[in-house]
């Protein structure tokens, strides 16, 4: 049976073989003219598939664009350069602007129950080198490098391995693979969709060269020697890796390469010529030539953005630079929008469970105690006095845009009641004060309660000076303790943080086909649990599992959505989740819904003056599909 998720060549009966009359003069981009003229680079017809992906803009409501020009943006280290891949947001399958699973490197695919998947791939379709993508790519992938010992010691991404097994993978033909599970594996496709894609293809006639079975040991030695790696699967690693782009010479599939090898200051990306979208007038996208991106400390870059240095900006601002960016619009040629952020809660407080202090772990794992936490904030003051108003308070749970959403979620122990705060408070044991009128704990301490963050956002710490007159207001003392990002995730992880405060749930504007893990301990940085998340991560090796029983029931919840592939019981396995996890207040959402700010230059066209910003699904600007943004010719 051919699931909802069973795609047979979407967009195929728009799309027609691109002939040669398609590759004539006036569509080719100008950038390209002078390898065109060499003839080092093929015409238009014969860089694209034979059906390549056309992306209809005028049903999308934007405009056909013009080839041309260069967008700087800037980044807060070497390693962002990661946003290139995840803006370019070229993926096997991948969503649309309303959250739908589309083909895009493929042609097509089928989802059998989501046990059986079969993929097709575009005719003619070529990385970025010029070499075609064929099931060989793929069978290179699954056979020596996810299969090889050395270049995968884990045995596989938990999204490949169901029950602890691995799926069948078989090549129908050059152009089809398929790959089989027992038992269902929802993860499969949205983790292809993901920012960070789970890796199943590779240029295997590139890749191969740094390869021992493929690969003379004394060529494979010197490779080795040139790039200073001790071992051969190190090489690999090194020169395959696509998330984060460092190698200029590995052949990609993206909208733009990268053409800098790192350490640099300035990052240059061209645009792929090989690239398998076009527009319905038959453009090659993306419009636009060249990226570059230059390197600045994290803490200038609104600085920077506002001073004119950026044509494309939404990584490295915040709301609370929103009003500095507006008035910028008056020195210089760019405009600045708000879009809503995914977030289940922009800010979040979350207090640890596997905290190692006793009475401290006994308290937060006391569902009392959480409750009376967030019932003793003032949500409304928050929101008026940081997002002026523009936020909604609301736990930390799926925003009105998601399918999912139901406002019991959203107001579930929210209220601002600082008596029935107080009267939870005295149930949990904490009835006695100290001179300060201070609460005492079981064991007599006084209740000071530190928050730590890693003091990367002005939001956070505005955030916690009201809620340090908030709970101050219940007895409870709050102390803030900023630290470097890599010392608060190993203290958090090692269950030396009392509480942090940091970003609510990822994804906000979830479906039932999506996975629900966000609400159960999945993860290691969800720092409510993180120990109970490695355990998870870990498939069992490290860190422990959960003792309490109402995170224990998320974990078997969460894995009751994943043996479904019924819509109807997905859906309800996910209102039981948010129902329980927000009741359970495991964090403690503030408000949501607030804005990003979103700068471009006044003649970059086809941006959305709205949107929905955030890292998974939406992949910040990727499903608006930047390869489609263009530079018109005024000033």
């Amino acid at each position: 049976m051919v699931t909802r998720r069973t795609v047979l060549g979407a967009l195929a009966s728009a799309m027609v073989p691109v002939t040669a009359k398609a590759a004539d003069r006036e569509r080719e981009p100008e950038f390209l003219e002078d390898r065109l003229r060499a003839t080092s680079l093929p015409p238009l017809a014969q860089r694209i598939p034979k059906r390549p992906r056309i992306i209809n803009l005028k049903a999308m409501g934007r405009v056909p664009g013009q080839y041309g020009g260069t967008l700087r943006t800037i980044i807060g280290s070497q390693k962002d350069i990661r946003f290139m891949t995840i803006y370019g947001y070229a993926r096997l399958v991948g969503y649309d602007e309303h959250l739908v699973l589309q083909p895009d490197v493929l042609e097509s695919f089928q989802s059998e129950n989501d046990t059986v998947f079969t993929f097709t791939i575009r005719d003619g379709h070529k990385w970025s080198d010029g070499s075609l993508l064929t099931a060989d790519d793929f069978s290179y992938w699954w056979n020596d490098v996810l299969l090889n010992a050395d270049l995968t010691p884990g045995g596989g991404a938990l999204e490949l391995r169901i029950d602890g097994k691995l799926p069948r993978f078989e090549v129908l033909d050059p152009l089809t693979v398929r790959y089989s599970w027992e038992s269902p594996n929802p993860f499969f496709l949205p983790s292809l969709a993901a920012p960070q894609a789970l890796a199943i293809v590779g240029p295997s006639v590139y890749l191969k060269k740094f390869h021992k079975d493929y690969q003379d040991k004394f060529r494979l030695a010197a490779l080795m020697k040139e790039n200073r790696v001790k071992k051969w699967a190190d090489l690999h690693i090194k020169m395959a890796r696509q998330y984060r782009p460092e190698n200029p010479e590995l052949p990609v599939l993206d909208p733009w390469r990268n053409m800098t090898a790192p350490p640099a200051e300035q990052f240059v990306f061209e645009r792929n010529p090989f690239f398998h979208r076009v527009d319905e007038n038959g453009r090659q996208l993306p419009y636009v030539d060249r990226f570059i991106l230059n390197v600045s400390s994290p803490t200038i870059i609104p600085a920077k953005t506002g001073a004119g240095e950026s044509d494309l900006q939404a990584t490295g601002v915040d709301f609370a630079d929103y009003t500095f960016l507006k008035e910028a619009e008056k020195r210089y040629p760019i405009k600045v929008d708000l879009w809503k952020t995914i977030r289940g809660s922009r800010i979040a407080i979350l207090p640890n469970l596997n905290c190692l202090d006793d009475s401290w772990r006994a308290l937060f794992r006391e569902v009392r105690f959480r409750r009376a936490l967030s019932l003793a904030i003032d949500r409304h003051e928050i929101n008026m006095a940081v997002f002026y108003g523009l936020g909604t308070p609301s736990a930390d749970t799926v925003l009105p845009e998601s399918p999912l959403y139901k406002p019991e979620y959203a107001k579930a122990w929210i209220d601002f009641d600082p008596a029935k705060a107080n009267a939870l408070l005295d149930e949990v044991g904490m009835q006695n004060r100290n001179d300060d009128g201070i609460r005492l704990l079981p064991d007599g301490r006084p209740a000071e309660i530190t928050v730590e963050t890693p003091g990367e956002s002005t939001l956070d710490v505005d955030v916690l000076e009201l809620v340090t007159d908030h709970w101050r207001k219940v007895g409870l003392a709050l102390y803030t303790r900023t630290s470097q990002r890599d010392i608060f995730r190993s203290r958090a992880q090692g269950g030396r943080i009392m509480m942090s405060i940091g970003l609510g749930i990822p994804n906000g504007v979830a479906t039932a086909d999506m996975n629900p893990g966000q609400l159960a301990p999945t993860a290691d940085d969800q720092y409510q649990w993180p120990v109970w998340g490695r355990h998870y991560l870990s498939v069992g090796q490290n860190g422990q599992a959960p003792d309490l029983p109402e995170a224990q029931e998320l974990l078997d919840l969460q894995n009751s959505w994943r043996k479904s592939a019924h819509m109807p019981e997905r859906t309800e396995i996910w209102h039981k989740m948010l129902s329980l996890y927000t009741d359970q207040v495991f964090s403690i959402g503030l408000v949501n819904g607030t804005l990003q700010p979103i700068l471009r230059s006044s003649r970059l066209q086809n941006v959305p003056d709205k949107g929905l910003y955030g890292f998974d699904p939406t992949c910040y600007l990727g499903i608006y599909m930047p390869d489609t943004f263009w530079l018109s010719g005024e000033k």
